[in-house]
Formats: structure tokens, sequence, C-alpha cells
């Protein structure tokens, strides 16, 4: 996806080169407006046909642009274009017949240009204003998704389910049962080069763009700075045909942190289904950034701080038993439709006997919360998840947690309660601190937000889901397949392993 330019997709968004973060149509108008700045200080012989070539390019790349959708950040590249433009042209204008004789450029008389005291400001004002384009480009970029390695093509679907046993917590109508909607990335067969990636906030760009502006609006973000994320696709292909043959394969449950949303760790589910494994990624109602039903209901987050440390935590504990439920619902569903009580494309497809619960932040506890009253649940990983809730019962599944190294902001009473509920494991748990990250490195956010390390890491962009993803199908295939394997020799390679033992050693 990521190698040259092709023709727009059904958006009319061209593709982005990961390197300069631009599509090859967005690096022309800027080097065309750079041309436009650079005329005046050429050569006579050489200005007029440079400006003119420049602004001919320019004029075709900003009408392309005008028609298949201008992103913000080539908006000072336009405004430093359309500054300079009069400047660059003038000469040229002043040998048109269409000026009065009077004005017109007399033989032997040298074209007018402004003075070089007035240009040089100006013709540095215009190329900074041009040059933030790019920068803005390369600091919110449209994500490019790092290929999955395993051997499966990836597909994906998006379903919703009800729980008619549970009530509704977040609205006071006793009639309303509580609902989620679940996304899965499942093995799948190779479809067409020409079949589209799926989008990736939503099943719809207007879907994405409330999610969007959600999850810009929860981080006290103008909406218009991941407008990126609304044009990006990923890998996996909307509702392509389930691998071929007979093999069953594990599931992992995913919960997002508080405020997230259900695709913000999709670079990590695409390379986990890539090597056989189902994911099922959930939102939670009011809980999520922005869930969008399928009757077309909005419904965003409902969870915030009342500034109250000990209120919070109760408040947390409380969301987190919600999110455990969902966890444990929605296996239940997967279970039903294996066994066929639903005719799906995955019946008889899923291994359920095998099943992870997996997230990150606050949905890293939901998994551990999830895991403790559910034995169908097989192991846990925690993305750098604080346990909120009660250590009791303790777990009896191997269970990892990622973290990054703690910073002084770190909240200080996280790692000791990490390490209280790893070390109340009855079965062996790993506790990897990754170095290089930060809590949003175990999320998609290090490909479309700023590089800087204590918001997302200095792993590099496809590097933090890359190895978040490695992590994790090391842990995974040493405890979920059918050949028992060394989850403490395959973690040790991706940073400080810390392993608790039933026993007390470690």
């Amino acid at each position: 996806m990521c190698r040259g330019a092709r023709r727009p997709d059904d958006d009319g968004v061209t593709e982005i080169i990961p390197e300069l973060s631009m599509s090859p149509l967005e690096l022309l108008t800027v080097l065309s407006a750079l041309a436009l700045v650079a005329a005046r200080w050429l050569p006579p012989a050489a200005r007029g046909r440079t400006a003119i070539a420049a602004t001919a390019a320019l004029a075709v790349s900003a009408a392309v642009l005008g028609a298949v959708g201008v992103r913000w950040q080539l908006l000072p590249v336009l405004a430093g274009a359309a500054a300079t433009l009069p400047f660059a042209l003038s000469p040229l204008l002043r040998l048109s017949r269409l000026l009065p004789a009077s004005r017109r450029r007399r033989p032997g008389r040298p074209a007018w240009r402004a003075r070089w005291w007035l240009a040089v400001p100006a013709s540095a004002a215009c190329a900074a204003l041009i040059a933030s384009g790019p920068i803005a480009a390369w600091a919110f970029p449209v994500p490019v998704f790092p290929a999955p390695s395993g051997p499966f093509a990836v597909g994906t679907r998006v379903v919703q389910w009800s729980d008619p046993d549970r009530a509704e917590t977040f609205t006071p109508d006793p009639a309303d049962r509580r609902t989620v909607v679940v996304q899965l990335w499942y093995p799948a067969r190779k479809s067409p080069t020409s079949t589209p990636g799926a989008r990736y906030l939503g099943r719809t760009q207007q879907e994405a763009r409330t999610v969007a502006d959600a999850l810009a609006h929860g981080a006290g973000l103008p909406g218009f700075l991941l407008d990126g994320t609304t044009r990006a696709r990923t890998h996996a292909r909307t509702d392509a045909p389930v691998a071929d043959g007979d093999r069953r394969w594990p599931v992992v449950l995913f919960s997002p942190g508080s405020g997230g949303a259900r695709t913000q760790n999709t670079a990590w589910a695409e390379e986990v289904a890539s090597h056989g494994y189902v994911v099922a990624a959930l939102d939670h109602p009011y809980d999520s950034a922005a869930v969008v039903l399928e009757d077309g209901r909005t419904i965003r987050s409902a969870t915030t701080s009342s500034g109250d440390r000990d209120t919070d935590e109760r408040l947390a504990a409380d969301w987190t038993a919600v999110r455990a439920d969902d966890l444990r619902f929605v296996l239940t569903q997967l279970q039903n439709l294996d066994r066929g009580t639903v005719p799906d494309p995955l019946t008889g497809r899923l291994d359920t006997a095998r099943t992870a619960a997996a997230g990150h932040s606050m949905g890293g506890a939901a998994a551990l919360q999830a895991a403790r009253h559910d034995p169908r649940i097989g192991t846990v990983v925690d993305l750098d998840g604080y346990p909120h809730g009660p250590t009791a019962p303790a777990l009896h599944q191997p269970a990892l947690a990622l973290t990054s190294a703690p910073t002084p902001d770190t909240d200080p009473r996280y790692l000791p309660r990490l390490t209280e509920a790893l070390t109340l494991d009855t079965a062996t748990s790993y506790r990897l601190t990754v170095p290089r990250t930060a809590h949003l490195s175990f999320t998609d956010s290090p490909l479309y937000l700023p590089p800087l390390p204590s918001l997302v890491g200095s792993l590099g962009r496809t590097e933090s889901p890359r190895t978040t993803a490695a992590a994790t199908l090391a842990f995974l295939d040493a405890v979920l397949q059918p050949t028992p394997g060394d989850p403490a020799g395959a973690l040790s390679a991706y940073g400080e392993l810390t392993v608790h033992n039933p026993d007390g050693t470690g």
C-alpha cells in the first residue's frame, strides 16, 4: 500500500508516501509553490519559464486536490502560493497585450521587480508558510498501516449484539438493554489487489469522521487535526471470505482504553489475525469515544473524571466491571456463532476453548477482571492498563502485562497495584517493560500523532505497533497453541522481563 502512487480511491485520496507523509499530488503542489517563490531570484532568462511552468503545475494540482478533497495541511501551502503568484507573474503580465499601452514594458526597459529589501522578507515569509504544510503533514499524517506479516490475508466486519439479560446502567430507562458493537478481524482468503482496504475508524466516511472528532475532543484537540485518520485505509478487506479449510482459530477479545474506540489497535489486530487468530474488539457505549449503532444513533462517552482521586477510582472500578461483563457477553455470542445458532461464515471455525482477553489502559483492567470471573478465558494480555477494581478473586490464567518505563508522571499506585495482581496469580504471569515506549505506544496513535517521545514513545511510527503485536503473538503462541512454548524465552527479546511464578519465585 505504501510504495508508490496510484489513482485516487473512492474517497478521492491518493496514496500517501509514508516517508514524506504526503501523496505525489500534494508533493507536486508544494514543489510548484516553492518554485514560484524561487522564480523571483532566478536569472532573467529562466525566470519567466519557471514562473509559467510552476503556475501551470500548481493550477493543475490545486484543481485536482479541490475536486478530491484538500487536507488542511495543504491550506498554508496554497495560501503561500497565492501570495507569491502576483509577484512571480507581474513581469510577464507587463508583456501582455491585455495591459494598456502606457503600462506595457517598452523594448529595452527592464521588467518590473519588487525591490530586494521588500522581496527578501516576503519570499522568506511565503517559503515558511509553504514549508509549514509538509511539516504539518509529517506531524499529523494519514496513517499508513504496516503490512501484516502472517500467512493469512485478513478480513473484517462489524456486528452489533444486545444482551437481553442486562439493563443499560448508563440510562434511567430499565427497558434499555446493554448493546455492544464488535469488530471482527479474521484469517481470510486473499482478495484481488483492486479491492480497497477497510476504512480505519468506521464503516462509512461519516462514522469515521464522528469517531475522529470524538477522539480529538477527548484529547482536547481541534477535530481537524485528526482529519488524516478519516482518510486512512487498512490492510483488512471488509467481509472478505473466510480462509479455506477447517482449521479452528483461537479467539482474542479486545477492550480499548477509556474514551477510545474499537479500532484504536487496528495494526495490532491485523497482525494477530494474520497469524491465525480471530480478534473481536469492542465499542463500549457511554464509555468509548463515540459508538455509532445500526439505527444511526451515536452514543458518546459519558464517563468523566470527578477530580477526586478516591471517587474516580470507585467510578473506574464500576466502569471496568461493566466492560468485563461486555467481554464475557461477547464471548458467549461468539460461542453461539460458532455453534451455528445464527448462521455465519465463521460458524465452526472458532476455537473458543482457546480464548484470550486483551485490552489497553482501562481495557486491560477489564480483561483482567473478566478473566477473574470467567474460566472460559484462558489467558490475559494487559497493554499498560491500571488494574482497577478488586484483586480478588485471584487470577488463575497466565497473564502478560506490557508496560512502558515509569516516569515522574506515572501514577505511583500503578506498578505496585499491577505487581500485586500478577503476584496473586496462581499461574505464571509476566511483566514486560518495553523500552522507548509511552502509554499510547501500545495503540495505533504513533501512526498519526506527532512523534513526541512523551506522547507516543520513540520506537518509531510503525515499530511501536509491530513490537506490541510481536510480543503479544509470542505470548499467545506459547500459551494458547497446541504445542506449549516458553513465554519467558520468547518475550525477553522485546524488553525487560519480570516473571511472577505461583510458588513465589521470579
